[in-house]
């Protein structure tokens, strides 16, 4: 497909712009609908007067249709903008883009959604969209444990995935570390709950709480339950997590402030399985917790990382020097292109 796409810029460029321009006016629909003419027409840089002729279209054709409160797509046009997105990426130079971050980053594979998720909610549903069709390729048939984190991204993620990963597969969900400091919804346990309600999979629980001491670790670990869902995660087909801002995440977490001070100081910009790294990816702090530790991930076959937007630029930067070779990073245009300013291969 690369190489007609090719063939069609040099032969048909004005064809091609057109293409481009009704796309991104789709897209930026699906991501601020409902949306007035005027505020689309800045949000693209735009005149007016062009997005109408553009919009008029779109909506003679049925893609589009206009209320009061603004423009949204119709089911059809939702069926365009899905279907045309592959190709759409490819002309608008994110797959080389893909190549690039990869090279950047030192990890296998890299997978850019058009957007910045911190603007725009909507880049974060189409990650989880792309979490689902990136774990239909890689997993294989037959029996499969999928070791998952908890998080804001991950809950989305686990809304995100479809029975269509269940096909020819039997999935269990089971949380990758324990942790109940989370709030109820976006635990690991719910997370893995959520995503196999979707996909038609089975969970299993970890009720461990989110700071273990020395003393009671060990004796958590002969607990037949928690041995069970450990065995599990040894198991484990591929793990799927988030990035976070450190600084954020400790506040989340309602570490203590003498920790926090502590992290500012050592200069800490992201987290990842209790783990807190700086921007050379050195640990600078862990929280003790019982399950997957990083360096497990070497033995994982498949480990995805899921994280976007301009603020988890330096997060996603820094723990990419720690994670291992194969891991599958899903990003946005936000984070993507902060990490590859200035940078010149």
């Amino acid at each position: 497909m690369h190489q007609e796409l090719a063939w069609l810029e040099i032969l048909a460029p004005d064809l091609i712009d057109v293409v481009k321009q009704r796309y991104q006016v789709l897209q930026s629909i699906y991501w601020l609908a409902p949306i007035g003419r005027r505020l689309l027409a800045q949000e693209l840089n735009m005149s007016e007067r062009a997005l109408r002729t553009e919009t008029d279209f779109l909506r003679l054709h049925g893609l589009i249709t206009t209320s009061k409160s603004g423009m949204i797509l119709t089911t059809q046009g939702e069926e365009a903008y899905q279907s045309l997105t592959t190709v759409m990426e490819r002309l608008l130079g994110v797959h080389s883009k893909e190549k690039q971050l990869s090279k950047v980053l030192g990890i296998d594979h890299c997978l850019i959604v058009a957007g910045d998720s911190t603007k725009l909610p909507k880049v974060l549903t189409d990650m989880g969209k792309l979490v689902n069709e990136t774990l239909d390729v890689i997993l294989p048939k037959g029996e499969n444990v999928i070791a998952a984190m908890g998080g804001t991204t991950m809950a989305n993620v686990a809304n995100s995935l479809t029975p269509k990963l269940s096909q020819q597969r039997h999935l269990t969900f089971v949380p990758a570390r324990g942790g109940l400091g989370e709030a109820v919804d976006i635990q690991a346990n719910a997370v893995c709950a959520h995503m196999a309600v979707h996909t038609g999979g089975e969970h299993r629980v970890l009720y461990i709480p989110e700071h273990v001491s020395e003393q009671t670790y060990k004796p958590l670990l002969a607990e037949p339950a928690v041995k069970e869902v450990l065995q599990l995660v040894d198991k484990s087909s591929a793990v799927v997590h988030s990035i976070g801002e450190a600084i954020p995440m400790a506040k989340r977490r309602d570490m203590s402030a003498e920790t926090i001070a502590m992290l500012q100081q050592r200069q800490a910009v992201g987290e990842a399985f209790g783990y807190f790294f700086n921007q050379a990816g050195e640990v600078v702090y862990k929280i003790p917790r019982i399950g997957l530790q990083l360096r497990d991930l070497e033995r994982i076959p498949s480990v995805i990382a899921v994280a976007g937007g301009a603020n988890k630029a330096a997060a996603i930067k820094a723990y990419t020097q720690l994670a291992p070779h194969q891991t599958w990073l899903i990003t946005d245009e936000g984070a993507a292109n902060l990490i590859l300013k200035g940078v010149t291969l």
